[in-house]
């Protein structure tokens, strides 16, 4: 079976370290679905105005790859094939050092590495060098995922709210306090700094669960912004920002 790649994603997440771990309908930080060339047809999204939510389902195009090939930038990813697969992983929310099943996880490293995300569309915008591009929020996505198809969600048939969430529904509403020094958000105002959407990011928490050093400072790059913090406790404080 061969995937076509329709569209790439394209926001602000340069790297995987800052991707919030699912998708979130309640999110500021928008992504653009932009089509490829062939799929740049009109028709082909007639009607989808009429929807509040898709379904994205795309690729892990950086889970596999050699450190030679991470260096490579993102705006023309490649397909990589997935070594042979674990039936077991580490969730990172379980502190990286208790085994679940693959299939029990959302984990990149799979059989098959396809993700699947539920996603806001805000607006459909109409451009001179990509034609019709979708607005989306709450994409757990990096910049450059390939994306393989979009799928209507229908709330009458995909939405459980008495579905159960195993063990994630133990970190499902974890999150840190964000602080910031005034004098550094008085300087990245001016400069047009997304930063809604970097303490939104920020509030997340995106060290692995077993990193839990009070003092070690944490470097998490965003839309051309590098961000420096530490976190002790429940609190994560910014010590520097500024543009890369």
């Amino acid at each position: 079976m061969q995937l076509q790649v329709i569209a790439h994603a394209r926001n602000g997440f340069s790297q995987k370290f800052g991707i919030p771990r699912q998708s979130r309908e309640e999110s500021c930080i928008e992504t653009h679905i932009i089509f490829t060339p062939a799929y740049r047809v009109r028709e082909a999204l007639r009607g989808i105005e009429d929807y509040s939510h898709l379904w994205l389902l795309w690729g892990f195009h950086e889970a596999f790859k050699t450190p030679s090939e991470t260096l490579e930038t993102s705006k023309t990813p490649k397909t990589t094939k997935a070594p042979s697969w674990s039936p077991t992983v580490r969730p990172p929310r379980l502190g990286g050092n208790k085994r679940m099943g693959v299939f029990a996880t959302r984990s990149p490293f799979r059989p098959n590495p396809i993700g699947l995300t539920s996603v806001k569309l805000l607006r459909i915008e109409e451009t001179p060098d990509n034609g019709l591009v979708l607005v989306v929020s709450g994409a757990d996505l990096l910049d450059g995922t390939p994306i393989y198809d979009i799928k209507p969600y229908l709330a009458f048939s995909d939405s459980h709210p008495e579905a159960r969430n195993g063990f994630a529904e133990a970190t499902q509403d974890y999150h840190l306090e964000v602080q910031i020094p005034n004098h550094l958000l008085q300087e990245i105002q001016p400069q047009g700094c997304p930063w809604d959407a970097i303490k939104e990011i920020l509030s997340q928490d995106p060290r692995p669960a077993y990193q839990n050093d009070p003092e070690r400072i944490y470097h998490l790059d965003y839309a051309n912004w590098k961000i420096d913090f530490i976190v002790d406790n429940s609190t994560l404080y910014v010590q520097n920002i500024g543009e890369i």
